[in-house]
């Protein structure tokens, strides 16, 4: 049997760290097999750790038994190669490699793990399938663009903990195993072995420990912590994943977001030497969805969204005038300088897409670069209309108009919001380094659920409500604004916080307007009333998505990419292959009885 031992063949340098600063030394670098050279009797592998590729090179006119060995190697297999770093001829020098300028001349190899062949290569510029590569996410997760990802992860996590570190923050762990609250998505239940038929939840978020740790006295607290929700899967949500979770107590809005400005900066100068300028700016909600139809708004671009619903309301256009008749509203956005890449099909397709965000049309005025226009709506208008449309919207030649009229203020500001990111998108105006950071504060207390026919908390029941809005939740809830805030980032929100209510008396009164009766909010949150009865500190907080944050930061579209073993769309792992059975005993030991699921299949 060959020896495999690392003895004696341990790694003095990472194989990308080595430079012409090295030369001359005997080095040993351990890694894979990146790819094999053969030029004759002069053979090059090229050996990848993380850090990166060196070229060691095998002359088989100097050393033929080292040369035989080296011949053996194939893709993937791990190695430990000894000798002495050397300057590249001129000639030779790759400039595509970090590296490229030195060379290992090989004195020793030892092969320290064969390989079969990988069902894909570890290269960067060869697309993969996307199930393949979490069917082998070990191999996928070997590739330098992979390793980049979790480096930066590594790095913003580290950034964190040192700065809040430095702010006053202690790091708490909160409990795995919890009850299972109303919290806006399915529960992950886990079934209790000593008390048969119950069951603790994984945690959503730790909002009410953060919250009981504030009663506790900790005054500030940061988890890098775990969450989980049963909830359907896209690009940017995963059933586990993991929150930057903050709380401080004795605070208001200002002070929340003072601090957390000041990790935003730290992070983009440490991890990316990105200068972010403070104060970073802020808009409430209500203009956030009146200019960008979002209450994440992607401000890299404009189209923003202008009303027109006073000139509609004595127009001569029946639509538009019934729609703002009924108390509706009709908005637009200019795409400024860009009619021309539009043709009429085109914009008939995106009429088709605002239907998706329930918008019921999509009206349009086109001015052509030579000053004619094209309309579907301005035969019904008057030209003194038409003009104040277009002076409204501040329109030129080559500008497109396109206009969405509904009954719903929220559904033709919605509709138009999506709208002027596909345009960007389009127009591919959206570029992933022009990092847009902005908070969006001031939103509803409330929202209606049409599911639950009735109010539910638009962040969660523990939020404050300013102040002046309090004794509007007795007369008119829908009006209420929470002190609650959002940091966005190129139109996706980073994370979420507010001010808590530390009032038991607000608290209440806060259950009751969301329908809970007595009865029910104490079966729900006794243990967070009862604690609150002791004495609570004022207290706010606030949580950051880290999967979507650094996919941000590395310029990802998919947190797939910066987490190290992800699920797919169905919420199953395709490496380990979960979820799956499990034995008859188990199922006894936890009083589970499982009903037999008919699949298609049979």
């Amino acid at each position: 049997m060959n020896n495999t031992s690392i003895a004696g063949m341990k790694r003095t340098h990472m194989c990308g760290n080595l430079r012409k600063s090295d030369v001359g030394n005997i080095v040993t670098v351990n890694g894979w097999v990146d790819r094999v050279r053969d030029n004759g009797g002069v053979l090059f592998l090229l050996i990848r750790d993380r850090s990166g590729i060196i070229q060691c090179t095998f002359d088989k006119s100097v050393n033929k038994d080292l040369f035989d060995i080296a011949f053996t190697c194939r893709t993937e297999f791990v190695v430990a190669i000894k000798g002495e770093l050397v300057a590249r001829d001129e000639a030779a020098i790759n400039k595509k490699m970090p590296t490229g300028e030195v060379e290992v001349i090989a004195q020793d190899i030892r092969i320290l793990t064969r390989a079969e062949t990988t069902p894909f290569e570890i290269d960067d510029t060869k697309e993969v399938n996307d199930q393949i590569r979490l069917k082998y996410r070990y191999l996928d997760l070997r590739r330098p663009s992979m390793q980049r990802n979790m480096m930066l992860r590594h790095r913003v996590t580290q950034v964190a903990r040192n700065y809040f570190d430095e702010q006053g923050f202690i790091e708490i762990e909160t409990p795995m195993l919890t009850k299972s609250t109303p919290e806006g998505a399915r529960d992950y239940l886990v079934p209790s072995r000593v008390h048969a038929g119950k069951f603790y939840a994984l945690p959503q978020s730790p909002q009410q420990y953060k919250q009981l740790l504030m009663l506790a006295g900790m005054d500030r607290y940061i988890q890098i912590t775990r969450c989980f929700r049963d909830e359907d899967l896209r690009a940017d949500r995963q059933p586990e994943f993991t929150q930057i979770d903050l709380e401080m107590s004795f605070v208001e809005q200002d002070d929340v977001i003072a601090v957390n400005e000041g990790f935003l900066q730290r992070v983009f100068k440490e991890v990316l030497n990105v200068d972010i300028a403070l104060p970073l700016p802020r808009m409430t909600w209500q203009d956030a969805m009146d200019k960008y139809g979002s209450d994440k708004p992607d401000t890299r671009f404009g189209f923003e969204i202008c009303d027109i619903s006073d000139i509609a309301a004595n127009c001569s256009f029946k639509v538009f005038k019934d729609t703002v008749a009924g108390g509706g509203s009709v908005r637009l956005i200019n795409c400024n300088g860009y009619a021309d890449k539009f043709p009429r099909k085109e914009i008939d397709k995106l009429g088709e897409f605002v239907k998706t965000y329930r918008a019921k049309g999509l009206a349009w005025l086109k001015l052509a670069q030579d000053g004619s226009m094209t309309s579907s709506f301005a035969k019904f208008l008057s030209e003194e209309e038409i003009e104040q449309i277009k002076s409204r919207a501040n329109a030129k030649e080559n500008d497109l108009l396109f206009v969405v009229a509904d009954a719903d203020w929220e559904v033709a500001a919605t509709a138009l919001g999506a709208l002027r990111c596909e345009l960007a998108k389009r127009l591919d105006l959206a570029k992933k380094d022009d990092f847009k950071l902005l908070w969006v504060t001031d939103f509803p207390q409330f929202e209606y659920s049409e599911e639950e026919d009735r109010l539910v908390a638009k962040h969660h029941p523990f939020t404050a409500p300013m102040d002046e809005d309090i004794q509007l939740l007795d007369t008119d809830p829908k009006k209420v604004r929470a002190k609650a805030y959002d940091i966005i980032l190129n139109g996706c929100e980073l994370g979420g916080g507010s001010i808590r209510i530390h009032d038991p008396e607000l608290q209440t009164k806060m259950f009751r307007t969301l329908g809970f009766t007595e009865e029910k909010a104490q079966e729900q949150f006794g243990h967070l009333i009862t604690a609150f009865s002791y004495g609570a500190p004022p207290h706010g907080g606030l949580a950051y998505g880290l999967d979507r944050l650094c996919m941000l930061l590395a310029g990802l579209d998919s947190i797939r990419d910066v987490i190290a073993f992800p699920k797919v769309q169905n919420a199953s792992d395709l490496m380990m292959h979960c979820p799956d059975v499990v034995e008859q005993k188990q199922l006894d030991d936890l009083s589970i009885a499982v009903t037999k699921i008919e699949t298609e299949e049979e």
